[in-house]
């Protein structure tokens, strides 16, 4: 078991702070996750005030329905994908654990971020496999991925959190359905009415809006792939989507300056230090 280590984090949020957010990063056995420490270096360099996951950390895959009696599930262990994610979150909170321990040992103000993750629906598969075996109820829960224990403040699947304005949720969804809404980020945007930041979706869409009365820019962005692998189902041109994070600055009442920075850039600028 990947040893756990517990970052140091505060509740309070200012204004016209800056906010990072961590797309998907769907860990599972056997794939490469370093990306995770170029994210963890550069949230060191940068040090936003807020920094969000928005869900699907862990892939989860051993407890997929679409791969249940195929071929494609053999081999896949629940303990492993677990283990898997666990070690992703090492990766990409190493670096700033290693920045506030000196910082402590120099008797320097240590960084202290926010630090929100919103679940999303591969984390929730555990819950519905618990849920079609009871039994496990005392064995297996979103705990076991050892969020909290890192330092993470939790928000259950589909319970948007609202940070200086910006609603943050794994997917907006229709009330009427529980499914996301449709169409693109515009759309969402309308549906919503206010400035919103998801994951769910392996794309980069963007969508702005100024409100005359108020001088607001409200802003919608999907952005749903942080992970560097290819998805089988997905097939060739499926997987030629945008991976990244996103940097929002100076957010107040909804409105921000975002700026994207892809896994690319933080491969040419942090591999090799590694």
């Amino acid at each position: 078991m990947s040893k756990i280590f517990k970052i140091k984090t505060t509740d309070k949020v200012k204004p016209n702070g800056t906010h990072l957010m961590i797309p998907d990063t769907q860990c599972k056995p056997d794939v490469d996750m370093s990306h995770l420490s170029h994210i963890g270096q550069y949230i060191v360099d940068k040090r936003p005030e807020v920094i969000v996951h928005i869900g699907d950390h862990a892939d989860m895959p051993s407890l997929s329905s679409y791969d249940k009696g195929k071929k494609s599930a053999e081999g896949k262990r629940l303990a492993l994908d677990i283990e898997a994610s666990i070690e992703g979150m090492r990766l990409l909170l190493g670096p700033l654990h290693e920045l506030q321990k000196q910082q402590k040992q120099n008797k320097k103000k240590v960084y202290t971020p926010k630090m929100v993750i919103t679940l999303g629906n591969h984390e929730e598969r555990i819950m519905r496999h618990v849920e079609s075996n009871p039994e496990l109820a005392d064995f297996l829960s979103y705990d076991n991925l050892k969020y909290k224990e890192f330092g993470w403040e939790v928000y259950d699947y589909l319970k948007p959190v609202i940070i200086n304005g910006v609603a943050y949720c794994h997917f907006m969804a229709n009330p009427f359905t529980g499914k996301p809404y449709g169409g693109a980020a515009q759309n969402v945007l309308k549906q919503v009415g206010e400035s919103f930041c998801v994951g769910h979706k392996q794309t980069l869409d963007v969508a702005t809006r100024f409100l005359p009365a108020s001088g607001k820019q409200q802003w919608g962005i999907i952005a749903g792939a942080c992970y560097g692998h290819d998805e089988g189902y997905k097939g060739h041109q499926g997987n030629h989507h945008w991976r990244g994070i996103v940097v929002k600055h100076n957010v107040k009442e909804g409105s921000f300056n975002p700026m994207f920075v892809d896994l690319g850039y933080l491969k040419e600028r942090y591999g090799e230090s590694l």
